[in-house]
């Protein structure tokens, strides 16, 4: 049977996540994945052992990691705290953190003000992901019909076609998508990179709805709507990993 147990592990300030694997195997291994350290060591490995082979493990990730950080970049870890200031792509939000019995949260924008409801029975890392969460939905119902508006507004001046649906989605496996029926999301994070960058990335559905593949005729495509696209792409492979809730 395997035992997973999540660690982490700090070089030069940045946080890493590590993932240890105690499994049925004959010798201990460490490598550096896309979005974590994984450790794997056998299970019949007796306590010592097992905290011996962990610390060279993680002695090692450390110096791989020192001398090659832009290995992977970890998602920046946000704590948000009562009267924190969120920057958006138009305006800037005092949070006001409330704490209160309830099982589920809420959050509603009153001004300039993000009014956050959190549960009293989630513990930090629960709160932090849920706040998170909250926020980026709060956000994206509010500048919900300006992004649309402004698809609207490229789709008219390059593209011209018609165009089923468009949300705000919170997600982070990709910063948009466009469907075969005509349907266009975008990511909430988005909102926390340059306008000229979300921009772009419009664009870049817009131009979905023309050629499906990323092929010359969708580039080309792209270009004419955004001649500089190189390099708000450079931007989002630079910098994206910092646009989280």
């Amino acid at each position: 049977m395997t035992k997973i147990i999540t660690d982490e592990i700090e070089v030069n300030g940045i946080i890493y996540p590590v993932r240890i694997h105690y499994e049925y195997r004959r010798n201990t291994r460490a490598y550096i994945g896309k979005n974590r350290v994984n450790i794997r060591i056998p299970s019949f490995f007796n306590r010592e052992e097992r905290l011996e082979q962990l610390t060279q493990m993680k002695d090692w990730a450390r110096k791989k990691l020192q001398t090659n950080q832009d290995k992977f970049k970890p998602k920046p870890h946000k704590e948000y705290k009562d009267g924190d200031i969120l920057s958006f792509n138009w305006e800037e939000y005092r949070l006001e953190i409330h704490i209160n019995e309830r099982k589920t949260g809420s959050a509603r924008i009153t001004g300039n003000s993000i009014n956050l409801g959190i549960s009293s029975g989630l513990n930090r890392k629960t709160r932090n992901k849920t706040a998170a969460m909250l926020i980026s939905r709060c956000i994206g119902a509010k500048y919900l019909l300006k992004l649309r508006e402004k698809i609207d507004e490229l789709n008219k001046r390059h593209f011209n076609r018609t165009i089923n649906e468009i949300r705000f989605k919170n997600n982070s496996s990709n910063w948009g998508s466009c469907s075969k029926k005509g349907n266009i999301n975008i990511s909430t994070r988005l909102l926390l990179a340059p306008e000229d960058v979300l921009d772009y990335v419009c664009v870049h559905e817009l131009a979905h709805l023309v050629e499906y593949s990323h092929s010359k005729r969708f580039w080309a495509l792209v270009e004419r709507a955004t001649p500089d696209y190189k390099e708000k792409r450079k931007w989002l492979k630079t910098n994206g990993h910092k646009c989280v809730f």
